[in-house]
């Protein structure tokens, strides 16, 4: 068996009598800690073993070194062998600022991009930490001394917790949002402690492959439309936002009259709910922190004339009488109805409000249109606009739309002829 060398002291040079110190393993401390102790200095030592600094002989630099490896051990079961220069805090409590705004470190970065954090994304952190971080022993861990296989043994037990519907939590969306929240706030600690090794540095992102939306077919979109599907016309208005414009349900009910151009005619999307609680509403930038135009067909620009006749023009395009916008669940509970009433059979499809949204990029797609621009125009990138192809995207609309249109006056022809 080869015998183990000396691994802490080494003279600078063959002839120098200044030594430097190396650690690793075989001195009992964990590499974490033996990697800040690579070819340094004897100056570097602790001010508690200021006097063992200047080593003349290799003897004095062999004590120095067992007097640091005594010294680093020391604080190792004191929790704090290693050098950090940020504040010393266990994981939970480093964890736990990131789940409210105005303690999140974060906050600050978020706001100097121009990309403010939203409501619902600190509640969705708020919800991981409460419910899948906060009580497992990975948060009692000082964010100084955590290592790899404490973040892969946390992984592990979550990996496979158990769901309230039986599914193990390994391989959810659920799983990976927890553990790319985790991995931004340990990135978050590297920042401002550069030398701090970072036990998710090498652990790789997990990936979730959500199930494709189902959409509805253009002939499908057409049949939504018709007369009767609707009750009222606030029905028609909100329905021709989801699925002739690609709103989503936070910026239709976010829409301003002032964001309406009905000469070019488009529709400028500026801001969304963040949170659409009615003891706690919040009205900020669209997903994605950005504005951007969307079609503006004349189904729908009749149809928010007439609604304005109606109830009146207020801050908000889609208000009722009153001046307040549907409530939260209303487009939810509407959807159902207008597909029963247009007589369209899902077979096993599962068609969501959003669902508004994958049906316009569908059809766009059906017929040519780039799928460059497609993701402009729902706001899923921040690829520039290409407004080259602005002219046929609007066309394709008003196609549909028209269709629409000559389908709603053939069918009320029909019933004045009865």
């Amino acid at each position: 068996m080869p015998k183990i060398p000396e691994p802490f002291i080494t003279p600078r040079r063959n002839d120098s009598k200044t030594f430097q110190i190396t650690l690793n393993r075989t001195c009992g401390l964990p590499d974490r800690i033996c990697k800040e102790w690579q070819r340094r200095s004897f100056y570097d030592l602790p001010d508690e073993l200021a006097e063992y600094r200047n080593p003349k002989t290799k003897a004095g630099a062999k004590a120095a070194a067992y007097a640091l490896i005594t010294f680093l051990k020391k604080k190792q079961d004191e929790g704090n062998a290693r050098k950090v220069h940020v504040e010393d805090i266990t994981v939970g409590a480093w964890i736990e600022k990131f789940t409210q705004i105005e303690t999140s470190p974060r906050t600050g970065v978020n706001a100097s991009r121009n990309r403010p954090y939203s409501i619902d994304t600190v509640e969705n952190y708020k919800n991981y930490f409460d419910n899948h971080i906060k009580n497992d022993p990975f948060t009692g861990l000082m964010m100084a001394e955590v290592e790899e296989e404490d973040a892969i043994e946390y992984i592990t037990r979550l990996s496979v917790r158990k769901l309230n519907d039986g599914r193990v939590m390994g391989g959810t969306r659920t799983f990976a949002g927890i553990i790319i929240f985790i991995r931004m706030v340990f990135r978050a600690y590297q920042k401002t402690n550069r030398r701090w090794l970072n036990p998710f540095q090498y652990i790789d992102t997990p990936i979730y492959h959500s199930k494709p939306r189902d959409a509805l077919t253009e002939d499908e979109v057409i049949k939504l439309f018709a007369p009767k599907v609707f009750n009222n016309t606030m029905e028609l208005a909100v329905c021709a936002a989801m699925f002739l414009s690609g709103l989503r349900r936070s910026e239709i009910y976010a829409l301003k009259p002032d964001c309406l151009d009905w000469h070019t005619p488009k529709i400028t999307v500026k801001n969304a709910w963040q949170s659409y609680n009615k003891n706690k509403r919040v009205l900020g930038p669209t997903k994605g922190k950005r504005e951007r135009d969307a079609p503006f067909d004349p189904v729908l620009q009749e149809a928010i004339k007439k609604l304005w006749e109606e109830n009146g023009q207020h801050e908000f395009v889609f208000c009722r009488k009153n001046g307040k916008t549907p409530g939260s669940s209303w487009i939810n509970r509407n959807l159902p109805l207008w597909l029963e009433r247009a007589g369209i059979k899902l077979n096993g499809r599962d068609i969501v409000p959003h669902s508004s949204r994958h049906s316009l990029a569908s059809l766009l797609e059906e017929r040519g249109v780039p799928l460059r621009y497609i993701q402009e125009l729902l706001g899923h990138s921040d690829l520039k606009t290409t407004k080259i192809y602005l002219h046929s995207t609007e066309k394709t609309i008003r196609d549909i739309g028209r269709k629409i249109s000559e389908a709603r006056e053939e069918a009320v022809g029909v019933e004045l002829q009865a």
